[in-house]
């Protein structure tokens, strides 16, 4: 069994200076994004909680990211810091298990919060803008490697793809749902007292098959609602992120 730890607290003071200097580092780091037609959506997935101190400012930081385009953030709350005071509203055993198993992907024996995974395989304390965006703009240059299209009708959608060669393992596809916006007053734990603003909080997590690249895909999903999602295609590991497409 994985551990769990809680990162060390910076001064407050300079983790929201970071913050406020986020926009026109991301500015910097990403301007090359426009001179990359070839280039998918960059997935960044934070691993936070409402129970620990460390995560809002990465939670502030999340937010800023959702103003880049080209990068698309998504907020998976854990529930092993539950115990604490608070029980954290949107905190599941699912986006737990997800995170836990990035460490074991990478030979790593302990999880924390908060943590960003870019692009499926980067890792990086949540907390670090410069370090984050600077692993942004690398993977927003790189083309995509796969060609990914998905397309809403009613509460359906159609989720085709293309790849020039098959893969040396299928990858998983994957239906992720969220909400863009949530407030939340949180009474108890260590951020009793607060307000939050947290932004594209994953609520639903579906992994609808697998895709070799052998051949074209064509996948029709009923039911999906007509609220925010995305499609992700990811090698085993969980690994790399090859492509991903969102819907409003």
């Amino acid at each position: 069994m994985q551990r769990v730890i809680s990162v060390p607290r910076l001064a407050a003071f300079g983790l929201w200076l970071a913050v406020l200097a986020l926009p026109a580092v991301a500015q910097s780091v990403l301007r090359p994004l426009d001179r990359s037609p070839n280039g998918g959506l960059v997935v960044v997935e934070l691993f936070t909680s409402q129970g620990c101190a460390s995560c809002p400012p990465a939670d502030a930081i999340l937010r800023e990211l959702t103003r880049i385009e080209g990068v698309l953030p998504l907020a998976l709350h854990v529930d092993y810091w539950d115990y604490i005071g608070w029980q954290d509203t949107f905190g599941s055993p699912l986006f737990t298990a997800r995170q836990q198993a990035y460490a074991r992907a990478a030979g790593e024996r302990m999880v924390y919060t908060p943590q960003m995974i870019i692009a499926g395989r980067e890792r990086v304390l949540g907390n670090d803008p410069v370090a984050i965006m600077a692993l942004i703009g690398a993977h927003a240059m790189r083309p995509a490697p796969v060609a990914l299209e998905v397309q809403r009708a009613g509460d359906a959608l159609h989720i085709a793809a293309r790849s020039p060669l098959p893969f040396l393992r299928p990858v998983a596809v994957h239906l992720v749902q969220f909400v863009p916006e949530a407030r939340v007053a949180i009474p108890l734990g260590e951020n009793a007292g607060h307000v939050f603003d947290y932004v594209n909080v994953v609520t639903g997590w579906q992994t609808l098959g697998e895709w070799d690249g052998s051949a074209p895909l064509a996948l029709d999903v009923n039911g999906t609602g007509d609220g925010p999602a995305a499609v992700i295609l990811q090698e085993p590991g969980p690994g790399a992120i090859l492509a991903a497409a969102e819907l409003r």
